[in-house]
């Protein structure tokens, strides 16, 4: 191979790989719970830090334990706190966190094909606008009140 050939093929390669390397998602202290074994609905809770320097959004959410996997939050209504689809999403702007905890913003299970069971895990994809696709697996804890890394309550980072 030509030094010129070799040098477009490594300037490729590095342009493709760039979208990748330019957003640091993860995924912290995530659980997921329903009310009962035999509930049709549950909800998984997490912490998603953004180390990376461009904001980006969660857009999306699907599993195979459940018919519809949403982004939710609770907004009051006429005095009435009423749990929502987020339909455009939450932002998850540059260097800041995303908490999805009980009482705020949350991915909902809807129409649950297998019921969560204390000690199990359930497959969970969350789409994002930049970085795309990460698939968990989040650990089913029923006896949990509220995420253990930051007790204080309340939402950070996401917009509403």
């Amino acid at each position: 191979m030509s030094p010129k050939s070799t040098l477009l093929v490594a300037l490729a390669a590095a342009t493709l790989a760039l979208p990748a390397m330019a957003q640091e998602i993860h995924i912290l202290d995530t659980y997921a719970r329903s009310a009962s074994p035999a509930a049709k609905t549950g909800a998984a809770f997490m912490l998603i830090e953004n180390i990376g320097d461009a904001d980006d959004r969660l857009i999306g959410a699907n599993s195979p334990v459940a018919q519809i996997a949403q982004i939710h939050t609770h907004r009051e209504e006429g005095g009435v706190m009423k749990m929502i689809h987020v339909e455009d999403g939450l932002p998850v702007p540059a260097g800041e966190t995303l908490f999805l905890e009980r009482g705020g913003s949350h991915i909902m299970f809807m129409g649950l094909t297998e019921s969560f069971e204390q000690g199990k895990t359930v497959p969970l994809t969350l789409v994002f606008e930049k970085s795309g696709e990460i698939t968990l697996d989040i650990p089913v804890d029923l006896t949990r009140k509220s995420a253990e890394g930051h007790g204080h309550g309340h939402s950070h980072g996401t917009g509403n």
